[in-house]
């Protein structure tokens, strides 16, 4: 997933003649970068190569960086200027300082003999073996939704199923025809889900009876799935949003629609500027999502009217969270934003150091918990100002949204390979209050560009039910 501030596996250019001489910021550089948000580590390998180009390499283990090559890079002496990673750093004696990534951030390093190496993966429990798996058809990048004993889930196969909790058996299953990348919604004694078909389907939960679909107008909206040479990913869809009897879902060709719940016609449609693949959240009389135009909606929800409109400068793949009063959603460049409800004016925003944000949050005893993606972790933040409070490596991307118990956060983490970055996949758990990593149920290569876990674990009872890429349901046990 190529990253707006960040390019790699680029030729460097030349920045001047020969490298007989030594320059000031040539080296090997480690130390911290941040703001009183966060700090992190980062180290810099600074160089003329032997035709006098100028080269240099970022390690950041925070995101899996070792050595990774940043591409165009200037030397002046003692400065070092890289547009791409918006770094802007001068040496002074043993002393490297400046501004990485933009002027937000103050970075300050020191000379070393040499840089951090790629670590192990840790050491740790893997935690209690699945309850019990079932293989459904096609692979399955959406979240189980759980109520009742029953965890519902569609497939690339076209499948949606209806499986127990309890033991993993098959109650029902519906053939929609078409792939469904989207999580379903509950409501009552009906489901809800949207098929690549370019329906919104309403079924009966009780034997997966359709009782109508209606016809969002997108079928023909192409889709980029996950590839090593692929930049814009597109394998999740809309998880309709159903509440005082109107079903809210957007569409791949910009329309998000409002629903009769009882007789699935329309009250309204909205044009936004790109594809819709995330789902809304209600504020009130209005609701809320994000587009691939990099916009935030807020819409009257009698109507559909725009009330407010937030430009995010990067797509948005991850659902909004709002609450008191604020809306919280993360997007594919910028990083997560704390918005006014009332007006979408920013109130903050949290850099995830180059990593998109497809997670959608979740606000608890006063801690907002969120994955991300190429950054591997789960972040614990204070949802008032944006500070960390601890980032969890979960060694795999994490694009769904944490489950928390009393006293752990668990998520799961997909892997893929080839990627400039390791990714491995695995069921983890941390502790809730330090963010350390107590276990991790490892899930093996599955033979394609990617496995593991895409969506969020979902709790039934003592059990987290999850979806696995290669189309599996697997049950954990909970350990608390």
């Amino acid at each position: 997933m190529v990253r707006p501030w960040m390019v790699w596996g680029m030729l460097v250019v030349a920045t001047g003649a020969g490298a007989a001489k030594r320059e000031p910021v040539e080296g090997y550089w480690l130390g911290t970068t941040g703001n009183e948000k966060e700090r992190i580590e980062v180290g810099f390998e600074i160089r003329r190569d032997a035709d006098g180009k100028a080269v240099m390499k970022i390690t950041q283990p925070n995101m899996g960086y070792y050595g990774v090559d940043t591409g165009e890079t200037t030397i002046r002496g003692d400065r070092v200027q890289n547009a791409t990673f918006m770094l802007d750093l001068r040496a002074k004696g043993d002393a490297l300082e400046g501004t990485f990534p933009g002027p937000r951030a103050q970075a300050r390093l020191r000379r070393v003999d040499a840089l951090p190496q790629p670590p192990a993966l840790p050491d740790v429990p893997t935690g209690p073996a699945p309850r019990w798996q079932t293989r459904l058809s096609g692979q399955a990048y959406a979240s189980p939704a759980v109520a009742d004993g029953v965890a519902y889930l569609g497939t690339t196969g076209g499948v949606f199923n209806a499986v127990k909790t309890a033991d993993g058996a098959i109650a029902w299953t519906f053939a929609a025809g078409g792939p469904i990348y989207g999580t379903a919604a509950i409501d009552g004694d009906a489901v809800y889900f949207v098929s690549d078909t370019g329906f919104l389907y309403k079924l009966a939960r009780a034997n997966g009876e359709q009782r109508w679909r209606y016809d969002l107008g997108d079928r023909a909206t192409p889709r980029t799935l996950p590839h090593p040479s692929a930049g814009d990913w597109d394998w999740q869809a809309p998880r309709p949003l159903v509440a005082d009897g109107v079903v809210y879902v957007g569409a791949g060709d910009g329309g998000f629609h409002a629903v009769d719940a009882a007789s699935g016609t329309r009250k309204w449609r909205f044009a936004a500027h790109g594809r819709i693949r995330t789902g809304a959240a209600l504020d009130g009389r209005r609701v809320v999502f994000g587009s691939a135009d990099h916009v935030v909606y807020a819409l009257d929800r009698a109507d559909g009217r725009e009330a407010w409109r937030f430009d995010s400068k990067a797509e948005i793949d991850g659902a909004p969270l709002v609450h008191d009063g604020h809306v919280f959603v993360g997007n594919r460049g910028p990083g997560l934003y704390s918005l006014a409800a009332a007006t979408g004016k920013e109130e903050w925003r949290l850099f995830f150091w180059g990593s998109w944000v497809e997670s959608t949050p979740l606000i608890d005893d006063g801690v907002l918990y969120i994955g991300s993606s190429d950054l591997g972790h789960v972040s614990a933040i204070d949802p008032a100002n944006g500070h960390v409070r601890w980032r969890g490596n979960a060694w795999g991307w994490t694009f769904g949204t944490p489950l928390l118990t009393a006293d752990r956060v668990y998520a799961g983490a997909a892997g893929g390979a080839p990627y400039f970055i390791r990714h491995d996949a695995g069921f983890v758990s941390f502790d809730r209050k330090s963010g350390k990593l107590l276990t991790r149920w490892p899930i093996a290569d599955g033979g394609g560009h990617q496995w593991g876990i895409a969506g969020s674990p979902v709790r039934s009872g003592d059990l987290a039910i999850v979806a696995t890429i290669a189309g599996s349901m697997l049950a954990f046990p909970l350990e608390d």
